[in-house]
């Protein structure tokens, strides 16, 4: 990876963030939820693909339909990501594969 692929990544990221940031309040809260819990479960390919910025789609989608964020995506915000990330290998799918393996 060279330096013009890290200020690439970073100019996307920072175009992403700004559309998080547009997002209402409740929203942005979900959304960040979400992240975390994928940054520390989620795919192993999680940066590299486009989960986040699909997110971010559905996010805005509800917001122009006036649903409310609870509505889209039910009360259990883990069931939700869990369910996202359910035919992906994972962090912790590495790690049982590491102890189960003498």
């Amino acid at each position: 990876m060279g330096i013009r692929d890290i200020i690439e990544g970073k100019k996307q990221w920072r175009a992403h963030t700004a559309r998080v940031k547009a997002l209402p309040p409740d929203y942005q809260i979900v959304y960040k939820e979400i992240q975390k819990y994928l940054f520390k479960v989620g795919p192993v390919d999680l940066l590299g693909g486009d989960l986040l910025s699909e997110m971010v789609d559905f996010f805005e989608e509800g917001v122009a339909s006036g649903r409310g964020v609870r509505e889209l995506l039910g009360d259990d915000v883990a069931a939700f990501c869990d369910d996202l990330i359910k035919d992906s290998r994972t962090y912790a799918d590495i790690y049982q594969e590491s102890i189960g393996k003498p």
